[in-house]
């Protein structure tokens, strides 16, 4: 009897070894995602999505402003709700610097219009459905069974270049880091 306990036991610690460390490697997956990303300094990959109001929107829709562009994995949950209300409560901030909030994820345009209905969000999320602009954006959590947006921001410059990226975010802080760093590369000699 004792044996059949150790065993158990053994093939208990065993299994939750394997599952961690698939765990851990789905993890990893998705931060090394970020490792290959647009770089700063290159061209903002263009593309066209629909946005919760059913309207294709394209990034070139935007030369001449400042894009945040920011990927989060979905409508409805607590992290993406924190961050949506951030973007929407500073949304005033980001107008007065010439900037507009474009938010991607993976889920259809109705899912979109309930999340924008629900949390009063006004600025434009957009349906990724095939995943390519999460692709491209190399902003793709695999979780084996289901695929998500990683949590990945860009801020994209009135030129269209790619000017800082946010792979590790912190919801609460976010949308104050994105404000700083558009407030020190205004003051840069470039701009």
């Amino acid at each position: 009897m004792r044996k059949v306990r150790m065993v158990t036991t053994l093939i208990g610690i065993a299994a939750a070894v394997v599952v961690g460390l698939a765990v851990a490697t789905l993890v990893g997956n998705a931060v090394r995602a970020g490792d290959k990303a647009p770089v700063v300094g290159t061209a903002a990959p263009d593309f066209t999505l629909n946005s919760q109001e059913g309207k294709a929107i394209s990034l070139h829709d935007f030369k001449g402003k400042w894009v945040v562009l920011y990927f989060y994995p979905k409508d409805m949950t607590s992290g993406c709700t924190i961050e949506a209300h951030n973007f929407q409560r500073d949304l005033a901030k980001y107008d007065a610097k010439n900037a507009v909030i474009l938010g991607v994820s993976m889920q259809d345009e109705k899912s979109h219009q309930e999340f924008c209905a629900k949390e009063s969000l006004t600025f434009k999320l957009l349906a990724d459905t095939k995943k390519e602009v999460s692709s491209k954006y190399v902003s793709v959590m695999n979780l084996g069974v289901a695929k998500l947006s990683a949590r990945h921001t860009y801020l994209i410059d009135p030129s269209g270049t790619v000017r800082k990226v946010w792979t590790e975010v912190d919801v609460k802080k976010h949308s104050d880091e994105i404000l700083a760093a558009l407030e020190e590369l205004e003051k840069s000699p470039a701009n």
